[in-house]
């Protein structure tokens, strides 16, 4: 699947609100004064390197940890360069920044909990930049449980997760991953000088962010680094998780586009880092659109003292991974924003699929006989596919791709949650699950299926929940009614963040997000029509068969 997530939305880039100099905010980081702006009742500090900049010989290396800035004063008023990736001529390979919104005017001696964000993106694309908590720090404040909001960069693409063996080889799998881990150390060993409480630190992530977040939970340790985790649209495995050498053509053809190294296949690195950020920049964009993976540069798995050891279905069900509190959940139509619109028959979703999942996991003739059973749980029926509820509708498009999108939304997204969910009650972890169903949703990014399809092929879609949870569904026009959820949403969030609860009472009046257990198996529905807890057995046959065919499909 051809995938361009081209976000048509910036936040903000630069904070222009003009400050008095009496009035720029201050704090201390080692030896440096950073400065940073001051605007509403918030504080903003950005652009703060968390590890050396991974250039030259740091290229393909894990991160770094940089321990003080080099300089007596830093300037921390905007955001630091997004890292490199197509679309963006400003990105930049040294990118390895933080960020911190809090409230103004606090003491030293206030610590406060911390919500820290992982942005998405396919692992290829967007940045921390593209992100403004100024809704979600000043409703934490308005409400009485004030927080401190950080969020980071780490490396994209080939650059964060080249696949393929000199990268096998020279251990620089899921480079990416790894800058994450070090920006989470960071805000342990600084985040008190911001009054942020390290020992209350809520990692929160939505699509390549929740995927990461999930990955780092199938690690025990995880804990020494968050108490709590929130998971939008994401598991460790949504997509596929593969050895590296599935991204070695990928690979390849990523060298090939780059001119200076088209003759340097097998000792890439070297010429890598020569090579200039134009060049680098160009040859991914050249890469992806040719690319048979919907999205070539992700994490893999890199063996048993990797990060990704095995499946995480495999680990989850031995009990290994971070006992964390933890919020997640999926859109109802996550998979139309994924499918490509060109798919006309029964041959053609089993094609995408087999070309999918076919791995040296399992034999094919396991994969084929899957996807058989797959396409009668999932008949040629519109009315059973996704967008859900919308009857025969097709919206110009082939039946079989409503039958594909329902069939990929679950297997990428509802099928992990809710394995994780029922998992995690069995050993005791407290869990909260929802689904996203409002008719006020909108569609963020630029799906597969193209800017000029009709809207409402999307339904709720992947990404939607993004302008709930960051306070923006006003400025997009949304109507008041999903105005008033993100409202209920961000306080769900923040209610979390304190208290390990979403019911806390505090805020917006919201119905009560009872705990999911073994004999409680419900989530949140989460909509602006009738806001109730609901049985978590939609599509319960399909669903099942795909977790009872883990391996199969990659999880």
């Amino acid at each position: 699947m051809v995938l361009s997530i081209l976000f048509t939305f910036l936040l903000f880039a630069r904070f222009s609100t003009p400050t008095r100099a009496a009035d720029v905010p201050l704090v201390q980081l080692g030896n440096t004064t950073v400065t940073g702006s001051a605007f509403l009742n918030l504080e903003f500090y950005g652009g703060i390197p968390y590890a050396e900049p991974p250039v030259g010989n740091l290229m393909f290396k894990p991160p770094v940890p940089l321990r003080g800035l080099s300089s007596p004063t830093f300037d921390g008023s905007h955001f630091g360069a997004d890292c490199l990736q197509p679309g963006e001529s400003a990105s930049s390979e040294d990118c390895l920044t933080i960020n911190v919104f809090k409230p103004a005017g606090l003491t030293k001696d206030v610590k406060l909990p911390v919500l820290a964000f992982i942005h998405g993106g396919g692992y290829i694309a967007a940045s921390s930049a593209k992100f403004n908590a100024t809704a979600i720090v000043a409703q934490s404040i308005s409400r009485g449980t004030p927080i401190i909001y950080v969020s980071f960069n780490y490396r994209l693409g080939p650059l964060g997760f080249p696949p393929g063996r000199e990268a096998a080889a020279s251990n620089a799998l899921n480079l990416g991953l790894k800058d994450q881990l070090v920006a989470l150390q960071w805000i342990q060993d600084n985040i008190a000088v911001f009054n942020g409480d390290n020992s209350k630190v809520t990692v929160f992530g939505e699509s390549a962010g929740a995927m990461s977040i999930a990955a780092h939970q199938l690690n025990p340790n995880f804990k020494n680094l968050a108490r709590a985790v929130i998971l939008e649209s994401g598991g460790a495995a949504s997509g596929h998780l593969f050895p590296p050498s599935r991204g070695q053509v990928d690979w390849d053809n990523f060298v090939s586009a780059v001119p200076e190294c088209a003759k340097c296949k097998e000792n890439a690195f070297s010429c890598l880092r020569r090579a200039n950020s134009s060049d680098l920049r160009n040859a991914i964009a050249t890469l992806w659109p040719q690319s048979k993976e919907g999205y070539p540069f992700v994490p893999v798995l890199d063996g048993p003292h990797g990060l990704l050891p095995e499946l995480p279905s495999g680990l989850i069900a031995k009990g290994r991974f971070a006992r964390l509190p933890f919020i997640t959940g999926a859109n109802l139509d996550e998979g139309t924003f994924l499918t490509p619109p060109t798919v006309n028959s029964t041959a053609d979703v089993e094609a995408v699929l087999m070309s999918n999942y076919t791995t040296p996991t399992v034999p094919s003739r396991q994969l084929k006989a899957a996807i058989s059973e797959l396409m009668k749980l999932y008949p040629d029926n519109p009315a059973l596919g996704s967008p859900f509820n919308t009857g025969n509708e097709t919206f110009s498009l082939s039946p079989q791709w409503k039958r594909l999108s329902a069939i990929v939304g679950d297997i990428w997204f509802h099928s992990q949650r809710r394995a994780l969910m029922q998992a995690a009650t069995k050993f005791g972890v407290k869990t909260y699950g929802y689904l996203l169903t409002d008719p006020g949703a909108p569609s963020i990014g630029e799906p597969t299926i193209g800017p000029t399809a009709n809207p409402a092929a999307l339904g709720v879609t992947h990404t939607a929940d993004l302008l709930y949870i960051f306070g923006l569904n006003a400025a997009f026009g949304r109507p008041e009614s999903a105005q008033k959820l993100g409202v209920q949403m961000i306080d769900y969030w923040v209610s979390f963040t304190n208290s390990l609860d979403p019911n806390d009472g505090r805020g917006s009046a919201r119905p009560m997000w009872s705990q999911y257990s073994s004999k409680n198996q419900k989530i949140i529905e989460l909509t602006s029509v009738n806001m109730t807890m609901i049985p978590d057995n939609y599509r319960e046959r399909q669903i099942d068969f795909i977790n009872s065919h883990a391996a199969v499909f990659s999880h």
